[in-house]
């Protein structure tokens, strides 16, 4: 199962938050569900130019009242912080911008750096949050912890792209933090969902740091589901 059907299928009317929407891809469709106002966080500025016009070209060239489109940052604590992003023959790869790592030790590629804001999902004081997209490169930690009170008290559903190669330890700490919060974290492998307990790095996610380095693992399982605990019976059902 794929981000778009998951939100789909558990749609409720409200807040949707695209946290690394890059040009729209989800962000678009998300923001076309019945009843949903579309909030969206893109720092990188080449993506975010594309986000904000992919937008507008939608709704007849103006942004519409249910979307916000944001070009910052969200993180543990406000601030500022720097996204570095790999060149690889003179191509930005826009996929791997990153604030969680520098590239430093790659002598293969070249790094674009870049000074983006920082602010905190808490500081938006959301009432009716119901879905997050979260694909932010080694940071969902720190989105999440800043989100902290957000997801205690809204429960939405997310979806989240976690990898090992962007921080080591990630698969385990990100599910973990979520399970403070009284969530449960789930997988989809073969055509069915799987708890993250069956999840094993070592075969199911296999790659390189280095962006220049392109095999991976069969399967490489990178995207991550996760919904309250307390309803899981109930959206388990409607998953199904």
């Amino acid at each position: 199962m794929d981000e778009l059907t998951f939100h789909t299928r558990l749609h409720r009317p409200g807040a949707i938050l695209d946290v690394g929407a890059h040009d729209g891809l989800l962000a678009l469709p998300l923001s076309r569900l019945p009843g949903a106002r579309l909030i969206a966080f893109e720092p990188l500025p080449s993506a975010f130019a594309r986000l904000d016009a992919a937008i507008r070209d939608a709704h007849g060239g103006a942004i519409p009242p249910h979307v916000a489109l944001h070009p910052l940052a969200l993180g543990a604590t406000p601030g500022r912080l720097t996204l570095s992003v790999p060149v690889l023959d003179g191509v930005v790869q826009e996929q791997w911008a990153s604030a969680a790592k520098d590239y430093a030790a790659f002598a293969s590629v070249a790094v674009e750096r870049h000074a983006v804001e920082v602010v905190t999902l808490d500081s938006l004081a959301l009432a009716d949050l119901t879905h997050v997209k979260l694909d932010a490169e080694g940071f969902e930690e720190e989105v999440l912890r800043g989100g902290a009170e957000t997801l205690r008290r809204c429960r939405p559903v997310l979806s989240l792209e976690v990898e090992e190669r962007h921080r080591p330890g990630a698969t385990s700490d990100v599910p973990a933090l979520l399970a403070a919060l009284g969530y449960e974290t789930w997988f989809h492998h073969d055509g069915a969902f799987h708890p993250i307990a069956a999840f094993d790095a070592a075969t199911m996610q296999v790659a390189s740091p280095d962006p220049a380095v392109f095999a991976a693992s069969d399967p490489y399982i990178f995207t991550f589901y996760a919904w309250p605990a307390e309803d899981s019976a109930a959206i388990r059902a409607r998953l199904a």
